[in-house]
């Protein structure tokens, strides 16, 4: 991979793995757009990598403080509301990961299509625009409920196809069920832990069964680039969404939307 490649690709992951608007998508059409050759497997496992370590490193105070309480807990602890929040995550992951098991093969064949990312763009960039609309804005992460982390869970397994945003649908979720959208983005953000986690694990089995060759420097670049990116985004996105609401994600998302209608880029 040249290097303008390595830096353009890290910083498409980083910055779009956590806002609105679908990482896996820019992904995919980056180098078709660029006239990159395919980044390759490993390449994608860096990058995720990178922006797993970002949100880890951002929210390390809470993730902490989760990891005490559900570990109290499992040791006859009385629950308070860390290992509640640990568990609500818990809950809200099993969805995505039983889609993403049934649905792998299918998702990387038939749904990554232009007009697939297209639709997806475009549609559920409309439902965060009516979940900010209407929700409340005001709960915030810790009162969110079992039932309340099975819906946030059921809507994360849609982002298995490509265009939907994993951030964006977990975002819309807990919008539509009160939360702040500050809240909302940090539930999204903890949820993306073990989601990321479980997808870069499955991406990783598939690397270790390949017999191509790795450039160890370039994962390496790949992950340092992705991890910086991804933090910036974290910080700046938190620190201002209350201010500038959902509506830019969502106009983006229908100008993407079109712009891949308009012309017809050839996935």
């Amino acid at each position: 991979m040249e290097m303008m490649q390595i830096l353009v690709l890290a910083a498409v992951q980083g910055l779009t793995e956590f806002l609105p608007i679908s990482s896996s998508a820019h992904l995919i059409l980056a180098p078709y757009l660029l006239g990159f050759p395919d980044q390759g497997l490993a390449f994608d496992v860096a990058v995720h990598l990178g922006s797993l370590l970002a949100v880890v490193g951002y929210l390390r105070r809470p993730i902490a403080r989760m990891l005490r309480g559900i570990w109290d807990s499992l040791h006859g602890m009385p629950a308070n509301e860390d290992s509640r929040l640990a568990w609500m995550i818990i809950f809200a992951t099993f969805p995505v990961g039983v889609a993403g098991l049934l649905g792998k093969s299918l998702v990387e064949t038939e749904l990554r299509s232009t007009l697939v990312i297209a639709t997806t763009t475009i549609g559920f960039g409309c439902l965060l625009w009516l979940a900010d609309r209407i929700g409340r804005r005001t709960r915030d992460e810790y009162s969110i409920t079992w039932q309340d982390a099975v819906v946030i869970g059921l809507f994360q397994a849609l982002a298995i196809v490509p265009g939907t945003s994993r951030s964006g649908i977990t975002i819309t979720a807990a919008l539509f069920l009160g939360l702040t959208r500050q809240s909302a983005s940090r539930f999204s953000f903890l949820l993306a832990i073990p989601t990321i986690g479980l997808s870069g694990g499955l991406t990783a089995v598939d690397l270790w069964r390949s017999t191509n060759p790795v450039d160890w420097n370039t994962l390496g670049l790949g992950v340092l680039l992705s991890f910086l990116a991804a933090y910036v985004c974290i910080h700046l996105f938190l620190r201002f969404i209350e201010r500038i609401s959902m509506l830019p994600f969502v106009l983006y998302r229908l100008a993407l939307g079109a712009a891949l209608l308009i012309l017809g880029v050839g996935l």
